[in-house]
């Protein structure tokens, strides 16, 4: 086949221009100037061809070769890929760094995947088998914590005509062969390739009725995630975005994390890397990276492949979503992300919408967010893609375009507060502007897995939070002395909530990561402690002689005192309640 080709006749940032009917193809994949620069093409008319190139195009000029490869921007998908790191086109930066050093040179051509590596296969196939889409062919053991499904490309179907024995092979060889319906032979391997921006097809979506558990008790409990969910967090600089994110990626119930570093800062992803290569699993007891792959385009990075890194990590999602994995993607941040969109978008001399962000950026963020869910996968399997992406608002207003678009999408919103975040509050997730959707989807699940009770003892919980929200205003004004006993004792219990239930410390081994039976338990345990009081209230007992007990900053301490493995000692703590009652009912007979 001939290799189309073009001339460049302007160049302006990352956006190349070609003049005349080049006979390219939109969303084609070239290769530009004599480095062989990635590029996309993003506009085409008669008269011109416009493609954006997802390197440094420093040392381009005009009359330099573009070159066509007649396929679109693909991801290679198959074995290696966990406990690695690309960057936005998939590019494995440990073996750019072995080749040109601590920066990306111009043009570095690598293989997405170690093509040399011969991976243990075993073949679960064999000859006259009938395969179609997304029907597994072999099983290879990727990391000691998952094992690696290969499967049948999306519309290949036919019987298959030979296979190969188990054994070792490269990503490349040939493991089997299929005949298709039209009497071609289609060679079956254990990699293949994707379009980035085409979602792998599945043969139904599911509603929401799992949650995502993250072992942090004010998203478990007040504001959960589905599994196949979407979330926001946004936040202002410091409010702590990246460790909430840094918590759910060690923590949630996912078996597979992909951690997108989208125009963030190096040292972030650096941390990253650290953190997870020492940390070890809780559920598998291996490093955490076996289960993990990082995607970093860091704010040095060219800007045209950090618009295109979000897309590469939700296709690597999907692809293990349809082995029938659960699936968590971290993107850290879709801000980074829309202000590529908003340069590529001035580059292009594009109308500007609001804040000079282009007008399809709804449409964008919906494209990306819309790849989420429960899927049943083409092989029958179940899988999931659950996206929680973080925003970045410039000086923490949540009233600009990106945060304001993405709550139109998302279904939980776990908005960060400042003045928590100054407070030593973590997470600094604020309980009266967040929210989640998925709560009366998840009821069943928390009736039928946790307790019948949970989401009336939930309601209750953030009902006194509104409560205290109320007073704090009254409060403010002229005092908490005016108040009378049954709202102070409000203001007390609310303290207790914020400080020995939503407040968390990820250093502490016991409070990192709870389970939700513990989660239950502390909220019962704090409104029994609500209604003894409220009772002894009523009788006329004033909060003050309560207070002094001590009883309070005893519950509040609960959550480090009880271990996740013996939730037998709540009872004490009931009993404790229970004997301070009756004590003070008998002063008082």
């Amino acid at each position: 086949m001939e290799t189309k080709t073009g001339n460049i006749f302007g160049i302006n940032g990352p956006i190349v221009y070609l003049k005349g009917n080049t006979g390219f193809k939109i969303s084609e994949m070239v290769y530009v100037g004599e480095n062989r620069l990635v590029g996309e093409v993003i506009h085409l008319t008669t008269e011109q061809t416009t493609i954006q190139v997802y390197e440094e195009t420093t040392g381009l000029k005009p009359g330099d070769v573009v070159t066509a490869t007649g396929n679109a921007i693909s991801v290679t998908l198959g074995p290696g890929i966990l406990n690695n790191i690309f960057d936005g086109i998939q590019r494995p930066l440990q073996g750019i760094a072995e080749k040109s050093g601590a920066f990306i040179s111009s043009g570095v051509q690598l293989d997405a995947l170690d093509a040399e590596k011969k991976w243990k296969t075993h073949l679960t196939i064999k000859e006259k088998d009938y395969v179609s889409g997304g029907s597994i062919i072999a099983e290879v053991q990727e990391t000691s914590s998952i094992v690696h499904k290969a499967m049948v490309p999306p519309g290949v179907e036919g019987q298959i005509l030979s296979v190969q024995p188990d054994g070792d092979y490269t990503i490349e060889d040939v493991i089997a062969t299929v005949l298709l319906s039209d009497g071609t032979e289609y060679p079956l391997r254990l990699a293949q390739k994707w379009p980035i921006r085409v979602p792998r097809p599945v043969a139904n979506r599911y509603p929401a009725s799992k949650p995502l558990i993250t072992g942090q008790r004010i998203l478990d409990t007040l504001f959960p995630i589905a599994k196949g969910g979407t979330a926001a967090v946004p936040g202002g600089f410091g409010t702590g975005k990246t460790m909430t994110q840094h918590q759910i990626a060690k923590w949630a119930d996912a078996d597979i994390i992909i951690y997108i570093g989208c125009g963030e800062r190096g040292n972030e992803m650096t941390q990253v890397l650290e953190d997870f290569s020492k940390l070890i699993d809780p559920r598998t007891k291996k490093p955490l990276m076996d289960r993990t792959a990082l995607i970093a385009n860091t704010s040095n990075m060219p800007v045209a492949a950090r618009e295109a890194s979000i897309y590469t990590g939700v296709t690597l999602a999907e692809y293990y979503r349809d082995m029938g994995y659960d699936v968590a993607i971290m993107a850290d941040s879709t801000s980074r992300w829309a202000e590529a969109l908003r340069e590529l978008s001035g580059r292009l001399e594009e109308m500007p919408a609001e804040e000079g962000f282009p007008a399809y950026l709804a449409s964008r963020l919906s494209q990306f967010y819309e790849r989420a869910g429960l899927m049943q996968n083409l092989n029958g399997t179940e899988g999931s893609v659950s996206i929680i992406g973080a925003v970045s608002p410039q000086g923490g207003d949540f009233s600009e375009p990106v945060t304001q678009n993405t709550k139109r999408f998302v279904r939980c919103f776990w908005g960060l507060d400042k003045s928590l975040a100054y407070a030593r509050h973590f997470p600094a997730i604020h309980w009266l502007t967040s929210y989640s959707e998925y709560l009366s989807d998840l009821s069943p699940w928390y009736a039928n897995n946790v307790a019948h009770n949970f989401v009336d003892y939930r309601n209750q919980i953030m009902t006194l939070l509104n409560q205290e929200s109320s007073l704090m205003e009254i409060v403010k004004l002229i005092g908490s002395d005016v108040l009378p006993d049954d709202q102070k004792l409000v203001l007390e219990i609310a303290r207790v909530i914020r400080i020995g239930f939503l407040q968390q410390n990820a250093f502490h081994p016991e409070d990192t990561c709870v389970p939700m039976e513990k989660q239950y338990r502390m909220m019962e345990t704090i409104l029994h402690l609500y209604n003894r009081s409220k009772a002894l209230i009523s009788l006329g007992m004033p909060v003050r002689i309560l207070k002094e007990s001590g009883i309070f900053d005893r519950i509040t301490s609960m959550k480090y005192e009880v271990p996740n493995d013996n939730l037998s000692l709540f009872e004490n703590y009931h009993k404790e309640i229970d004997d301070f009652y009756e004590e003070i009912m008998k002063q008082n007979a």
